[in-house]
């Protein structure tokens, strides 16, 4: 009897403030779709397989983007299935509830002054996951970049996302929500009021005292295009070699990122606030067509994915920040009419099951050894050949006109 007991208050101590900044629980964005289209939803079969090939690579904490699909849904079923199946299986989930303006998604303006009327079904439904597993489900978050002005399609303002926060908050205070699920809304660090001055707002100042933790997107990749300042080769690194120029412009990208963590962090103090602050998204894209590619930025391959994804861990695991790395497997969905669009290429994981250069290292540690996606076992890509993807990469530029991509 003793030892059950201490097995259940093990349990109960795994919160969100403990998941939360804990080198030990490392996160990544989750979306396991495998064709190109979402009406085909993955089945509990191949969750079960993505979470196994996920705990192999020692990942505990996932983000999920929506709940008006069965993704989400089946997911939590297949972590409960493998906690039955196995008792040390650890995953918990950071629930995203997907958040619109009005007419977003649809062939009339979007009406980015009032809200959609179908948010508050979506709200209705992550709460009701919560209630049903919450021994997985750890946080909530309202809305995906549903602030930023450039999500053109679906934006809102922030009153509209300070109004589902307050909610959920209520129903914590009432019982109804455990006191221990946490509540955020994860969007670009210009939302947050790091970025442009335009976005501070006293909507905005209200959520962040009303939200539990911070939750910031930053991307350095998209803002090689963007705001390709950082990324340029200056004059003193013109004698450098490729792979110099690159580790340098990846030491910059990191930079760039944790810039935009201070921005947010000094706007926080500004208001008397201190929460953490947590990177619910940032990645590094290994294909690209357009703005990234050849023709553009030249950002976008498997070696700067790697480099990315080692430097970002390295420095969040120090920090004790948790980062949700965008992300864990290619999806094609994303941009489905353009296959080598750099959206359908954010995964560590390959649609083959191959892992890219960032997991070459745990491929030869063994750690995937018997496990498989869609029946393919997890190999490296380019057969391991490391002069073989050197020799597709591609260097920074030393000039960039943004208006001519």
């Amino acid at each position: 009897m003793l030892g059950c007991n201490n097995k259940s208050n093990q349990e109960k101590k795994i919160t969100a403030e403990t998941i939360l900044g804990n080198p030990e629980y490392l996160a990544i964005s989750y979306g396991g779709y495998r064709q190109k289209s979402r009406d085909i939803q993955p089945t509990i079969a191949e969750l079960k397989e993505d979470m196994k090939l996920l705990a192999a690579m020692n990942i505990k904490v996932l983000r999920t983007y929506n709940v008006q699909l069965k993704q989400a849904s089946n997911l939590l079923a297949a972590i409960r299935e493998l906690k039955k199946e196995n008792s040390k299986f650890e995953m918990y989930v950071m629930l995203g509830a997907w958040i619109d303006c009005q007419n977003a998604w649809t062939d009339q303006e979007p009406n980015h002054e009032i809200e959609s009327s179908q948010n508050a079904a979506e709200i209705d439904r992550a709460v009701a996951l919560a209630k049903a597993y919450p021994e997985i489900v750890k946080i909530i978050a309202v809305g995906n970049e549903a602030m930023v002005n450039w999500a053109t399609s679906y934006f809102v303002r922030p009153n509209v996302i300070l109004k589902w926060v307050n909610h959920l908050q209520e129903l914590k205070k009432s019982g109804a929500l455990s006191k221990d699920l946490w509540i955020t809304s994860s969007d670009d660090f210009s939302s947050w009021g790091g970025g442009d001055p335009s976005y501070h707002t006293e909507d905005l100042e209200k959520l962040i005292k009303a939200v539990d933790y911070i939750s910031m997107h930053t991307y350095a990749m998209h803002n090689s295009h963007y705001n390709p300042g950082f990324w340029l080769v200056p004059e003193n690194e013109t004698e450098f070699s490729k792979i110099e120029k690159i580790e340098a412009a990846m030491l910059r990208a990191l930079q760039f990122a944790k810039d935009q963590y201070q921005d947010i962090h000094t706007y926080m103090k500004s208001l008397g606030v201190n929460k953490p602050i947590h990177i619910g998204e940032t990645g590094w894209a290994s294909v690209s067509n357009e703005h990234y590619g050849p023709n553009g930025s030249k950002a976008a391959d498997e070696y700067k994915q790697g480099r990315y994804y080692q430097l970002i861990r390295e420095w969040t695991n120090e920090a004790k920040i948790s980062c949700f790395y965008f992300e864990a497997f290619d999806e094609q969905w994303k941009d489905a009419q353009n296959k080598f669009g750099s959206e359908n290429h954010f995964g560590l994981i390959t649609l083959k099951g191959e892992a890219k250069f960032p997991l070459w290292d745990l491929v030869d540690q063994g750690v995937f050894k018997g496990l498989t996606r869609d029946g393919q076992a997890i190999k490296k890509t380019y057969g391991g050949n490391k002069t073989k993807l050197i020799n597709e990469v591609l260097t920074p530029p030393r000039t960039y006109n943004v208006n001519a991509h």
